[in-house]
């Protein structure tokens, strides 16, 4: 696998593991301001959720890599028997 393939399958799993991650801890305004949403995040947390993003991410991303390495989906293999 190059680099870049590894790095999109990185941003794919990051991007799905953030919107898994978004809803976590969100709490409703109780008294929005003018202009403000009423279901706008009190305290939307964006850092820490991306940054547990990111360590599930690169989890996920290891066990992939490891899966690739070791042959166990080999997809080249599948394609040539059919």
């Amino acid at each position: 696998m190059s680099w870049a393939t590894g790095l999109m399958v990185y941003v794919v799993i990051w991007w799905t593991i953030l919107f898994a991650v978004l809803p976590l801890g969100v709490r409703r305004a109780e008294n929005p301001g003018l202009g403000q949403d009423h279901g706008a995040p009190e305290r939307p947390q964006l850092l820490r959720k991306a940054i547990i993003t990111s360590l599930v991410a690169a989890v996920l991303w290891l066990g992939f890599y490891a899966l690739h390495q070791s042959d166990i989906f080999d997809l080249r293999h599948w394609a040539e028997t059919f």
